[in-house]
């Protein structure tokens, strides 16, 4: 297919919705809906007690933009609580995680780029140092 054999409006009716075990993906941009080689985007629903936790995109820079709810966001060994309306830049091939310790639905939109990658599109790097004793998840009780 060519790229003007794709849809330039995507709407609920179009979008690809995905299950992950952090939150439901709601697709709205990926190669394979908009043709488009340089973009990906996908509205994340992040429930209360759960994360994405430590990764990295080995060949992908990423924008993390909160519409709703509280993330704890950490790029390398920095940590923010991000709100409605900020961002968290995340350069290629750096390790992050967002987190979701409230009580709220936290809501956000990932914004990567390129698309498509030669090698692997995300490594976990949770149960590595020094990132599994920076942030444990789930949290122990005190």
């Amino acid at each position: 297919m060519s790229p003007n054999d794709f849809p330039r409006f995507i709407t609920e009716q179009e979008m690809q919705v995905e299950e992950l075990p952090w939150g439901p993906h709601d697709w709205l941009c990926r190669p394979e809906l908009t043709g488009g080689d340089n973009l990906l985007l996908v509205r994340v629903h992040m429930p209360p007690g759960q994360a994405h936790q430590f990764h990295k995109h080995p060949e992908m820079d990423e924008i993390i933009y909160v519409l709703s709810g509280e993330a704890e966001q950490w790029v390398g060994q920095e940590k923010q609580t991000l709100k409605s309306g900020q961002i968290a830049h995340i350069p290629k091939d750096v390790v992050h995680g967002t987190y979701n310790p409230g009580s709220e639905l936290l809501e956000f939109l990932a914004i990567l780029s390129p698309a498509k990658s030669e090698g692997p599109v995300l490594v976990d790097v949770s149960q590595d140092e020094p990132w599994k004793s920076l942030r444990p998840w789930p949290p122990t009780a005190s």
